[in-house]
């Protein structure tokens, strides 16, 4: 069920991508009077599942769920419609417009992309702005797990700045290091102020990370509810009593408790606990799986969330800004794959590495955020000069106006061609990726 919900949204994601790419180009194309043959979602090679005529369009949807197109009138794509190209020109085709309209219409799905994610992004700000926990009510520090101890960290360690800059939301820490490609991080230990020195190849280590814990947030553990059949409510223990030991061990953070309580499965333990003024004791035998059956205290127990509401008129400039913002990541991702000494292509992945990424409850929030995401992505993917995307495409008409001389048919024909390859190398690359990544 996890994973037909994953795919589920992926789908739906793409398809709302993939639509309003589409429309962009579509849009555009109208506005100059040029002909637009299909509208298709998915793509539909030999059949479609479902076709319309309309006034001199075809609307569709294909059975294979790889993207969609729309079939522009005189232009050579990935249809190949070499037949139409033989003919003179009419008024109404692509290749009869000026270059400055042609350029317009092949930037049209990336520019609605854009304004899509914008769009996202203000509905989302509107609905439930904005919660974080800000990086300076970690008052607790933090837990570091063995890759962040290996690169200088400790548990307790309270993260001040990453190379000598405030990062206001603690989640943000992990993608500022990677993207930043970041070299120090100045922390608080025990009322010292240390410089943590990022090793030699450690980014390319945590972009393999397989844990998203690399570090995480510490706090204490006070007791919320119980499981049903929990022998820790059967020895006695209560709702908001205080775990503060194992046996001889002081326990202060969770971190520590559930490093701590593993090691004594089948056996008799005493658990110490603090209730009000009191210290308690009480006899527990950890079962097999190494659990009290406790529910922990909500993190929002202990620290003070950051909240933020938008009104309308506010909720527009903020929009925009994170879609600037998430712009800058992305090409900040995309450069780390061309660093030889990161390797970050190694770890590209195809739709199974996308699917993934959703959450497998359905979640409207989430959903949306990465939506928007995904829409930029699809927009700087698509800018790329690679023939057979839009970014190919306006490549080649730069060219056209700043030489004023339009590259042959034959010319265009062999780029399509040698773009479609490259696309489709890419593309069994990164799923070749997905499925060596399932056999690790």
């Amino acid at each position: 069920m996890d994973i037909l919900i994953k795919a589920l949204q992926l789908i739906l994601s793409l398809s709302i991508l993939v639509i309003f790419h589409e429309f962009g180009h579509f849009i555009a194309a109208k506005i100059f009077k040029t002909k637009v043959e299909k509208f298709y979602l998915f793509f539909n090679p030999w059949f479609s599942i479902f076709k319309i005529k309309g006034k001199e369009t075809e609307y569709g949807l294909g059975w294979l769920p790889l993207g969609g197109y729309v079939k522009i009138s005189g232009m050579i794509d990935e249809s190949m419609d070499k037949e139409q190209l033989k003919k003179p020109p009419q008024p109404w085709e692509f290749r009869s417009k000026p270059a400055w309209q042609r350029l317009i219409i092949m930037l049209g799905g990336i520019t609605v992309n854009i304004i899509l994610a914008i769009f996202i992004y203000i509905g989302m700000l509107l609905t439930w702005g904005e919660q974080y926990l800000p990086t300076s009510e970690l008052k607790y520090g933090i837990t570091a797990d063995s890759l962040a101890m290996e690169m200088g960290l400790r548990n307790g360690d309270k993260i001040l700045t990453i190379d000598n800059e405030e990062v206001e939301n603690f989640l943000r820490i992990p993608e500022k290091i990677i993207l930043d490609e970041a070299k120090t991080i100045q922390v608080n230990r025990n009322d010292e102020i240390i410089n943590v020195y990022i090793p030699n190849g450690f980014i390319a280590k945590l972009i393999k990370h397989k844990s998203p814990d690399f570090i995480s947030i510490r706090f204490p553990f006070e007791v919320k509810e119980f499981t049903k059949g929990s022998v820790g409510k059967k020895a006695g223990m209560e709702v908001n009593d205080k775990i503060i030991g194992l046996n001889d061990i002081s326990i202060q953070y969770f971190d520590e408790f559930i490093n701590e309580l593993p090691k004594h499965k089948n056996k008799e333990i005493i658990v110490s606990v603090l209730r009000d003024y009191d210290t308690l004791k009480f006899p527990v035998t950890v079962p097999e799986k190494g659990k009290l059956g406790i529910y922990g205290k909500s993190l929002d127990n202990y620290f003070k969330f950051s909240e933020k509401k938008y009104s309308f008129t506010g909720a527009i400039p903020a929009g925009i800004t994170k879609a600037y913002k998430s712009v800058g990541n992305y090409l900040k991702q995309l450069k780390l794959l061309f660093n030889p000494e990161i390797k970050a292509y190694e770890s590209v992945g195809g739709f199974i590495t996308i699917g993934s990424i959703f959450p497998s409850d359905w979640n409207w929030e989430v959903f949306w955020r990465l939506t928007a995401f995904l829409s930029i992505m699809l927009a700087i993917l698509n800018l790329l000069p690679i023939p057979a995307l839009d970014g190919g495409h306006v490549m080649f008409l730069l060219y056209e106006i700043i030489a004023r001389r339009k590259p042959s048919d034959k010319f265009m024909e062999y780029a399509q061609v040698f773009g479609m390859v490259v696309l489709f190398g890419l593309l069994i690359f990164a799923n070749g990726n997905d499925v060596i990544k399932l056999f690790k």
